[in-house]
């Protein structure tokens, strides 16, 4: 019996829609297999009060001019159009405040060297080699030039792939001042310079000053765009269907068993799930290859983060600030990841505040008129003990209204509020609506290992083609997503569904 589908793709995050989409265009029957009551993964919405919509995990995008990438890949699609990207603050997209210092982070390689001048003038020297580097590192999209890769050895004694970002501030000798606000970004990647691939840092820096975005309406724009396109061309996405089973006969992915019941065949598969979980769960251990299962066994996650959602009854123009991210921060990085490795919560944790009000002030589905929305973020343990929990969602475990998971939560708010009330007083008043999400809630929404949004972590032995490739040792099995060789975000996932869309249509 044929089957009624081309193509099954497991998950509806953005790298799976991609894929779908792009299959759709070339004249393929996609289904999407979602798990979740709504599609989008780490780029869905959802509503409150019938009057709020907080994004789950789009908060900032970079490099989204008419030639930027994520626009590309929608143009590839047909729907770039769809899309109205609106501008931060090209003087200062990112405003990081220390116990010391307020440093405000520009466009532009140039305008970013100068700030860095301007705030450490008797590193001048440091910072010019530093810059250097990290546009050497992302020079291109299969990394520098080989001239260039031998400057990076020379300086740091390592190949360039093998470097971390704190090989990078050894050999400069930078002060720990420079080094906090030279690494700032390390948020967008939740990995610590001893353990950040050098080059992951400079593509995301270079990323960002190109230009800082927010999608007017927020993540739900590029969702319902995606969405909208796969099913006026054939496609069809199913929500609340959980995948339990990749099925492999013969040695070839043909299908999949739902968690539900039942079995739905295709001759390719695309997993956009998370890598771990694809072959460990649902292809299981005796159709991969030895080498294969270790090296899924021994990969390592990138740190999960906490995450408050808040509504105030303040209107975004009486806030005084400018349309820009805002990072509370100590000269503690090291330690604070050390202790959420370790399953300890940091002693005063680093905030990330994104005002979303603030980047698209007229969309009233993010907020009514008069009202702000903003989301507080930092980073966290991913051991479930650490939240008050015996086991994660993913191994079967509850844990939420418990006592102790409702007590972890609520400190850790109170902290954050506290840090913000510090260094920004008077900022977080009027509150209409505020809840959390832990990694707890993360791996029980979108299955991710650890609860982590960001995929494998970002050190130079799980780097680029150290990361799982698109096409995989299974025949008609694919993968798309954090977790493969593009990386993680917006734009790591668009591209990775749209080199898995590629692969499979060369196949055909």
């Amino acid at each position: 019996m044929q089957a009624a589908f081309d193509v099954i793709v497991i998950g509806s995050g953005i790298g799976g829609l991609t894929s779908a989409a792009l299959l759709a265009k070339n004249g393929l029957r996609p289904l999407v297999l979602e798990a979740h009551f709504f599609p989008g993964g780490n780029a869905q919405t959802f509503r409150r009060k019938k009057m709020f919509d907080f994004d789950v995990g789009v908060h900032y995008l970079g490099d989204c001019g008419p030639d930027g990438t994520i626009p590309t890949v929608l143009n590839q699609i047909g729907i770039a159009d769809e899309i109205d990207w609106l501008p931060m603050d090209p003087d200062g997209f990112d405003t990081l405040i220390f116990p010391d210092l307020r440093f405000r982070v520009p466009v532009g390689w140039d305008r970013y060297r100068e700030r860095l001048h301007e705030a450490f003038p008797q590193e001048t020297r440091a910072i010019d080699r530093y810059l250097e580097v990290m546009q050497q590192l992302s020079a291109g999209p299969m990394g520098p030039a080989p001239e260039q890769q031998a400057q990076v050895q020379r300086l740091v004694d390592k190949t360039w792939d093998q470097c971390t970002l704190g090989d990078v501030f050894d050999s400069l000798e930078c002060s720990v001042r420079l080094r906090h606000v030279l690494a700032a970004l390390n948020g967008t990647y939740a990995a610590p310079p001893s353990r950040a691939s050098a080059a992951v840092h400079a593509l995301l820096t270079n990323h960002y000053l190109r230009g800082a975005y927010f999608p007017r309406g927020g993540g739900r724009s590029l969702v319902d765009a995606l969405v909208r396109f796969i099913e006026g061309h054939g496609g069809e996405i199913r929500l609340r269907s959980r995948v339990q089973r990749i099925l492999v006969e013969g040695g070839k992915a043909v299908g999949v068993e739902l968690a539900k019941g039942g079995e739905l065949r295709a001759p390719i598969v695309i997993s956009n799930a998370d890598a771990k979980r694809t072959y460990l769960e649902m292809v299981g251990e005796q159709h991969l290859s030895p080498e294969l299962a270790q090296r899924v066994h021994e990969s390592r996650m990138a740190l999960p983060l906490f995450m408050v959602y808040l509504a105030m009854k303040v209107d975004p123009a009486e806030l005084g600030l400018a349309n820009s991210n805002y990072g509370l921060m100590e000269y503690t990085l090291e330690e604070d990841y050390q202790a959420c490795y370790e399953g300890r919560i940091p002693e005063k944790p680093a905030v990330f505040i994104s005002i979303a009000s603030l980047k698209d002030p007229t969309s009233r589905n993010i907020a009514p008129e008069g009202y702000t929305n903003l989301q507080l973020i930092t980073l966290a343990p991913a051991q479930p003990e650490a939240w008050g929990a015996e086991k994660s969602p993913g191994e079967g475990g509850r844990y939420r209204h418990t006592l102790d998971y409702t007590t972890v939560k609520k400190d850790l708010e109170e902290r954050l509020l506290h840090h913000i009330e510090e260094k920004m007083p008077g900022l977080i008043r009027n509150v209409e609506w505020m809840e959390s999400a832990t990694p707890l809630t993360q791996e029980r929404f979108t299955l991710s290992t650890g609860g982590t949004s960001y995929g494998l972590e970002h050190s130079p032995d799980q780097f680029r083609d150290k990361r799982f490739a698109m096409q995989t040792e299974i025949p008609g099995l694919y993968l798309a997503g954090a977790n493969t060789i593009f990386g993680h975000g917006i734009a790591g996932a668009m591209v990775s569904g749209a080199a898995a869309a590629g692969a499979v249509l060369t196949a055909r």
